[in-house]
């Protein structure tokens, strides 16, 4: 039973009572699990080409980026709170007075925090963060040396100080070029340049928290002047927030609606899944998406962009046969063998299963099956090798009707109790590294309405804490797992060193975040 007031709060959110009610029940009935067929792997569901066959599509899509509007989306909504997750720990428990560094990991198993005072100095944020120290502290070069490394955590995590944690992590300094210390921010922009512009125009999207939209802007306004003349390029930047109509309840474990402490509903941002809404608004013919914090120094970025450029080649060449097929299918006469040819390209190119009745069809229903098929959003997916335990990835999943397709699957889709499917993980030889790129306009050149190929039922159920109490909570099917469960797929294997995220702040130390001064 809603209350009036909460009637009026669901209504200023730009939602309904049933679709509230909606996310009741979805709560309630648990999740549900991808039922997976089979991993997919090289030559069944991954493509893996040659040399001179990357060269060709990167070429095509070289020979075509003029004439084609790209865009470049990135999610850096983010707080980077977590990569200090272990400087937290550190903050609230090491006292320099009773124990050395050395004492609290060996007493705490904690390698993170070695790896991080023994290599301090490579940090990008070594130098801001040492004069900022020295700032507030006028004692600091008197301090021992662990109680140098504790005012230099806090100095990174206070409030008072650099406030990293509060930071997107699009703002956080990540590479360090000689003197100059530039944020993942800046380097998408540069990265833009590479892959994603047309006539020397770069366009980028981020979706942010509209706390941090200022300090984007304020960043873009100086940085932008002098990447433009560095790069030859313009850019044109554009943000967008997470929407508040995107937002669901949660329930607390008796299966009441969660309530803040006014008593009114909480309403709780719903996973990189409400971003589809963001990515529907934007109209361009090709969009390629890639997290913030999976960036590349400059002198390497180079090397790994041409990958995107493959990823492109590959699309506009899906695309272009598509849409010659679609065509064909608007003729009047149509003939077998034609449909035949649209029938192997649907199973061989871009993994569509058929239906097994299919030749039992008359023309008509066979036309206007290939059709359906045909015209829907294409997404090409580069994919790594796993080099670790297998997760969540490429696989090929049966849905409720029967029809298997290729699908992106998180590790949280999947029911690890059931043998059949821990098999089937275990098989996994490549996993996501969300690398996409994608073609959301049909073969009349018409925006397609992304929110139509979505399954709800691949919504996520996660527990989380709220106030200290636990809720249920629920998410909107991941944006390149559920929310893109009805596009057509193309999965190419791309090498490891494109995939470079950063999950921890001792991950600013691995090679592909660092600069030496003979590549700059």
């Amino acid at each position: 039973m809603y209350k009036e007031k909460d009637i009026q709060q669901i209504q200023n959110k730009g939602i309904t009572v049933d679709q509230v009610g909606s996310q009741v029940a979805r709560i309630k009935n648990g999740m549900s699990y991808s039922n997976l067929v089979a991993a997919a792997t090289i030559g069944r569901g991954i493509e893996c080409y040659s040399k001179s066959e990357k060269k060709d599509f990167i070429e095509l899509y070289e020979s075509k980026q003029d004439h084609l509007s790209t865009l470049k989306f990135v999610p850096a909504s983010g707080a980077a709170t977590r990569m200090f997750k272990f400087l937290f720990q550190f903050l609230k428990n090491f006292n320099p007075s009773k124990e050395s560094i050395e004492n609290y990991a060996e007493r705490n198993n904690d390698t993170l925090i070695k790896t991080f005072v023994s290599n301090l100095g490579n940090f990008p944020f070594y130098h801001q963060v040492i004069s900022k120290a020295k700032q507030e502290h006028s004692n600091f070069d008197d301090l021992s040396e662990s109680e140098k490394y504790l005012e230099i955590v806090k100095t990174i995590l206070d409030e008072n100080g650099l406030n990293y944690s509060f930071l997107p992590k699009g703002l956080l300094p990540f590479h360090k070029y000689e003197d100059t210390v530039i944020t993942a921010f800046q380097e998408h922009l540069f990265e833009s340049t590479l892959y994603a512009s047309s006539n020397k125009k770069a366009n980028l999207h981020f979706t942010v928290s509209e706390k941090h939209h200022n300090y984007f802007t304020d960043e873009l306004d100086k940085i932008k002047g002098t990447l433009e003349e560095e790069t030859n390029a313009s850019f044109n930047v554009s943000f967008s927030y997470q929407k508040e109509a995107t937002e669901t309840v949660a329930l607390t474990t008796d299966g009441e609606i969660f309530r803040n402490e006014d008593d009114s509903i909480l309403f709780r941002p719903a996973g990189h899944g409400a971003l589809l809404e963001n990515l529907n608004d934007l109209n361009n013919d090709i969009i390629f998406i890639k997290n913030v914090d999976n960036i590349v120094v400059s002198n390497k970025n180079v090397e790994v962009s041409e990958y995107k450029k493959l990823l492109a080649g590959i699309l506009v060449k899906a695309q272009e046969q598509v849409y010659s097929f679609l065509h064909k299918l608007e003729d009047e006469v149509v003939l077998e063998e034609e449909l035949l040819e649209i029938t192997l390209f649907l199973s061989g190119k871009i993994n569509v299963a058929i239906s097994e009745d299919f030749e039992d069809f008359t023309l008509e229903e066979k036309r206007t099956y290939l059709r359906k098929k045909l015209n829907r959003p294409i997404r090409v997916c580069g994919m790594v090798k796993n080099e670790g335990e297998p997760g969540g990835g490429p696989f090929w999943v049966k849905d409720d009707s029967g029809d298997i397709s290729l699908q992106i699957v998180e590790f949280a889709q999947i029911n690890i109790e059931d043998q059949e499917q821990q098999d089937i993980v275990k098989n996994a030889t490549h996993f996501n590294p969300t690398d996409l790129v994608c073609g959301v306009k049909n073969y009349k050149g018409e925006k397609f309405n992304l929110k139509e190929f979505v399954d709800p039922e691949a919504a996520f159920i996660t527990m989380k804490t709220q106030n200290g109490i636990d809720i249920k909570a629920l998410e909107l099917p991941g944006l390149w797992n559920g929310s893109m469960a009805y596009w057509n797929s193309i999965f190419v294997e791309v090498p490891l060193e494109t995939f470079n995220p950063v999950k921890t702040v001792n991950d600013l130390l691995k090679p592909a975040h660092q600069v030496t001064y003979n590549n700059v």
